[in-house]
């Protein structure tokens, strides 16, 4: 994912955000609509967690330093982790709250026109931000589907503000559902409902991205086609005759570092051995440029050895698990 894609991304949610929760904050007012507070509160809540992605994104291009040697690219999952507690907290827990005494103390809707005037427009800003997120999106998913693209995404940014404009559209529709029926039966016990289902979709979709970034603070590999570019770009047949294992991780979402061990001829000399290294460097950032951390360590091949299989103690935390389904 580009960075001024997801940029774009932000922005568009960030402004669509703040307008809308002025006026649903001044439905509110006028109306005494309990789900135009929690979606209020939702909306400044989504500012506020685009303003964390801007930070985190801003964050990550600082320089390396002695004490953090691999730079700061990881910054962009925790602020993204952060997004998810905020909307889980600030958004979820308060709509649940919110429609909890509104079912306990119900009370008709005053000026039903703010609220459903409101309603319309929300609508109409948040799918205006959800089409950019979802244009930026389809510019970097390739053939992935949605699901395969918010599991898989290493740049957190579109899969957050995708998740949110989703869910702020479900959300803006229960809310309007929420007050035609306490309009439609004078009973101010729908609009309680409407705000609690608000909260609960705000903390399934929180769990969701939560679940997600904790996996990219985690460390992940590189995906199928990088990992496939990698090891086709470092044999050569000839000075590097093959990969006998390698490891990928994810420094940032566009930072991979490499470390492999890779076979060589047994009677090359060590500037020879030196030179094949620096070539296959070469060719794995010219076939991969975010391999930009790249360690390989030059063995002579020995079937005998393959056969014992891999060494638990060269794999941090023990023996390395085998590859989860998709």
């Amino acid at each position: 994912m580009s960075a001024s894609g997801g940029t774009k991304a932000i922005v568009a949610a960030l402004v669509a955000n703040l307008a809308i929760a002025v006026a649903k904050f001044v439905a509110f007012l006028f109306s005494g609509s309990s789900s135009m507070l929690a979606e209020s509160v939702h909306s400044m809540a989504d500012s506020g967690n685009q303003g964390l992605l801007l930070l985190g994104g801003r964050k990550a291009k600082r320089e390396a330093t002695p004490q953090h040697p691999f730079g700061y690219g990881r910054e962009r999952y925790i602020y993204a982790f952060l997004v998810s507690i905020v909307l889980f907290s600030v958004g979820g827990m308060f709509a649940i709250y919110e429609g909890y005494e509104k079912i306990k103390h119900p009370h008709a809707i005053e000026n039903w026109y703010w609220p459903v005037g409101v309603l319309v427009f929300a609508i109409i800003a948040e799918t205006i931000s959800f089409r950019t997120a979802i244009q930026e999106s389809n510019a970097v998913r390739g053939s992935l589907s949605w699901k395969e693209f918010v599991r898989r995404a290493k740049a957190p940014e579109l899969p957050v503000v995708l998740l949110e404009d989703l869910g702020a559209l479900v959300g803006l529709f229960l809310a309007l559902a929420g007050v035609s029926l306490a309009l439609a039966t004078g009973d101010g016990l729908w609009d309680g409902i409407g705000t609690l289902c608000i909260g609960v979709l705000l903390i399934l979709i929180a769990l969701v991205l939560a679940a997600e970034t904790k996996s990219l603070l985690l460390g992940e590999a590189a995906g199928t086609d990088d990992i496939k570019k990698i090891e086709t770009a470092l044999v050569d047949g000839v000075t590097v005759t093959r990969l006998i294992h390698m490891r990928t991780l994810h420094l940032g979402p566009e930072e991979l570092l490499v470390a492999a061990k890779i076979g060589v001829q047994h009677d090359n000399t060590a500037a020879q051995v030196a030179t094949a290294i620096d070539a296959a460097e070469t060719r794995v950032r010219d076939a991969c440029p975010i391999a930009r951390v790249i360690y390989l360590e030059p063995d002579v091949y020995s079937d005998t050895e393959a056969a014992k299989g891999a060494d638990p103690e060269a794999t941090p935390g023990g023996p390395l698990a085998p590859p989860a389904a998709p």
